[in-house]
């Protein structure tokens, strides 16, 4: 390293050009390749056979997620503004380009009215012309009431409010399109009228707006911070600058190389640089710390000396950190969630990054403006640091069973907080309770069935299979039922509304004949009726042209995941009754999507525990040439990973795609601490070749750079707090609580558990 340190001071300018031009050409890729990404469908695995049977269904089915336009008149909606309103918006949405055919956008001025007549069948929308007269909106009403497929579906019960269902092209929702359906929903506004736009492409479409407004907050706000603290803690403007361009360029690297080769920017992955220039800086402090003490202790030293010294004896350290950071990142690569997989490779690349410009760059910079006027050489101040340092070193030896005993039981309490931990993916609870998004949501699931769906696909090899009456009233059966065991169930739509709608107008409208017939020939005749009346194309929604194949639409009022799963569960109680009459029972949909995601979420956590645990360990072993060295070093992770999932349980914080990050981050940040400590204390062990001092002096150097570690990283993620996304308020607490309590456990447990191994020492030392 001191050959390659040489080098690099004599080419220093050639360095710091190189590094120039690289950094200018990574610019211009996050220039030119900027993107973001928060459509849902492109967090899945599309080889997952849930997915891929979702996707079947979606096609068949014509299941898309719909943006919803709500109306809100205090008056009542049956009135000529209002109506007016409801065909005007009608009429302009189905004019959008996104917008396939006029059927993909419901309303009252869209939906049909199936009423029986002398002839027979009539299917029209409710209304065609605005009506002017009193009697024409009482009729209307009357006809809304009575109509169970749009009663509380497209008209709340209290006759307030009204919705606007439509669906867009695949992939065809962008930010443009999402200002321009709030601009036009907007518009409507006004003479009493309240509009609210829902659905889970406004939510995505927020979060495309949010993102970035959250990236520009937290950067520079973070970067401010940590430099502060730097100042404080190194006492020396150079050498924080010198620290702070470490990171920025890594972070400008990463961007640059991942936009470059096209992977967009994704919810964790807007995690990034306030994560690598909380971790980045890291290894400048510990290079700065070790100059800084250098400077005093050889006075005599040139400043290429000092250098020279400082990457030699740093090397190792820093390597070792930044190899194990970055294999704790890595260890997400086995989740199955593509974002996660792009977070944990480019975090991992950027700590590499930070390691290569803090060997390359640090040592450039300072041989080009000097090394920093530090002001350790007051000995006064320096000197009470070292004592008591040296004492606390002392004292926790003097106590080592209390803090044995103390260490247990914080495991046991937070362990058994662990078992609280529960999994929610929801997007919309991303945003805080006030956000205008999360209030209009909740406006639209108090009036309406719901904007969150599950879809249940039936499928048999007979054909005709859903015309029989036994297989249509288990179906009607299952309908009732979700609805009234699940609170947050609002309704549903199958191929049984239809049939019982027809079937009661086709007999007076009366309300006993709102059944499945038990004539499997008159369902059949209903059917042909229907295609023959001029119904629309929305049968084809809940069943297919050969009837062996049929969807059953759950509408539930939140995305929570533990509302989606009781639902799931009641549906599964009939999969055994489907199964005897020849039918197989599957499921579709966003909503059912969102718990495959929840499963995967948890299976790549678990994966992910495992395997940084187990490759930390391996290469902490090989590092230090000692298995129980390596074991010793993960004490302060361990101990770290239970505390943090503990806080999560014990808080009811939700583990989701942000706060899934939380194990690796732990493993890898938290494991810097214990590799320079222990390093530090094989340096002084074989120094000194006295237990006692070899603790002291370990303390009284690594101890004092840990503790500046420490400080910067809390104080870096506290910046998350500020965020506009609660997932990542509370990734930003836990993680600087996971910091600190590495930081203390690194100096506390895992010290004696180093002291009293006796590791470095052949026997035991004579000096307790």
């Amino acid at each position: 390293m001191k050959k390659f340190t040489h080098i690099v001071l004599k080419n220093y300018r050639l360095v710091l050009v190189f590094i120039l031009l690289g950094t200018l050409g990574n610019l211009y890729s996050i220039k030119q390749n900027f993107a973001l990404e928060t459509d849902l469908e492109t967090y899945m695995p599309k080889s997952h056979p849930a997915f891929i049977f979702s996707d079947k269904a979606e096609a068949q089915f014509d299941i898309r997620d719909a943006i919803l336009i709500a109306f809100n008149d205090p008056s009542g909606i049956y009135n000529p503004t209002t109506f007016k309103k409801i065909k005007d918006l009608t009429k302009a949405i189905q004019k959008l380009e996104v917008v396939d055919n006029k059927d993909d956008v419901l309303s009252l001025y869209t939906a049909d009215n199936i009423r029986g007549e002398d002839s027979g069948l009539e299917i029209e929308p409710f209304f065609k012309r605005i009506p002017k007269t009193d009697l024409q909106f009482k009729q209307i009403a009357e006809n809304v009431r009575s109509n169970e497929m749009v009663y509380r579906r497209l008209v709340s019960e209290d006759e307030k409010s009204t919705l606007i269902f439509t669906k867009i092209k695949d992939n065809s929702f962008s930010e443009e399109l999402y200002e321009e359906i709030l601009t036009l929903a907007n518009s409507y506004e006004g003479d009493g009228l309240e509009v609210y736009v829902a659905g889970q492409p406004i939510v995505e479409g927020t979060m495309a707006i949010l993102m970035p407004k959250d990236m520009k907050k937290m950067f520079p706000l973070v970067l401010l911070l940590i430099f502060v603290v730097l100042i404080l803690v190194l006492k020396s403007f150079k050498a924080s600058v010198i620290s702070m361009m470490v990171v920025i360029l890594s972070s400008i690297w990463t961007f640059g190389l991942m936009l470059g080769l096209g992977i967009p920017i994704y919810a964790p992955s807007s995690l990034i640089p306030v994560m690598l220039i909380a971790i980045g800086v890291a290894d400048a402090i510990h290079m700065f710390s070790h100059l800084q003490l250098q400077t005093k202790v050889h006075r005599n030293w040139t400043k290429t000396q000092l250098i020279e010294n400082m990457n030699t004896e740093m090397f190792s350290p820093v390597l070792m950190t930044s190899v194990t950071t970055a294999v704790g990142f890595l260890s997400l690569l086995s989740s199955d969630i593509i974002p996660i997989k792009y977070f944990a490779a480019f975090t991992a690349f950027g700590v590499i990054m930070a390691m290569l410009f803090s060997f390359i760059l640090i040592p450039a910079a300072l041989n080009l403006v000097g090394l920093p006027k530090s002001k350790l050489s007051n000995k006064s101040k320096s000197n009470t640091f070292s004592d008591k340092s040296k004492l606390l070193a002392v004292s926790l030896v003097a106590h080592k069973k209390i803090v044995f005993v103390s260490t247990i039981l914080v495991l046991l309490f937070f362990g058994f907080g662990m078992s609280k931990v529960w999994i929610n993916s929801s997007f919309l609870a991303r945003f805080p309770d006030n956000n205008p998004l999360v209030t209009t949501d909740a406006f639209v699931n108090d009036h309406f069935l719901g904007t969150t769906t599950i879809n249940v696909i039936l499928e048999s090899e007979e054909s005709g299979k859903f015309k029989n009456a036994d297989v249509l009233n288990l179906l009607d059966d299952l309908a009732i039922d979700v609805v009234s065991q699940n609170e947050n169930v609002g309704g549903s739509i199958s191929l049984v509304d239809f049939i019982k709608r027809m079937n009661k107008v086709l007999n007076e409208d009366r309300e006993e004949f709102y059944a499945i017939p038990d004539d499997s020939d008159l369902i059949a005749q209903y059917l042909l009726l229907y295609e023959m009346s001029g119904g629309s194309d929305k049968l084809w929604e809940v069943v297919n042209e050969d009837f062996n194949m049929a969807n059953l639409q759950i509408q539930l009022k939140n995305d929570n995941s533990k509302s989606l799963n009781a639902t799931l569960n009641s549906v599964e109680l009939y999969r055994a009754k489907f199964k005897d009459l020849g039918v197989n029972l599957n499921f579709a949909g966003s909503g059912y999507k969102v718990l495959v995601f929840n499963d995967l979420i948890l299976q790549g956590q678990i994966r992910s525990l495992l395997y940084s645990f187990l490759i930390v360990v391996v290469l902490l072993t090989l590092m230090f040439r000692s298995i129980k060295l390596g074991l010793i070093a993960t004490i302060p992770i361990f101990i770290t990973t239970v505390i943090s999932f503990g806080v999560l349980g014990w808080l009811n914080i939700p583990l989701e795609t942000t706060t899934a990050l939380i194990s690796s981050i732990a493993i890898g940040i938290g494991i810097d601490y214990a590799v320079h400590f222990i390093d530090r204390y094989k340096i002084e062990a074989l120094k000194h070749k006295n237990k006692t001092l070899a603790i002291q002096e370990t303390m009284a150097h690594s101890g004092r750079a840990i503790s500046f570690n420490a400080i910067v990283v809390v104080i870096g993620f506290l910046v998350l707090t500020l965020s506009a996304f609660k997932p990542n308020i509370a990734l930003g607490a836990i993680i600087s609580l996971n910091m600190f309590t590495s930081f203390i456990a690194t100096i506390s447990i895992m010290f004696i558990v180093l002291y009293v191994s006796n590791v470095f020492f052949n026997k035991p030392s004579k000096t307790k």
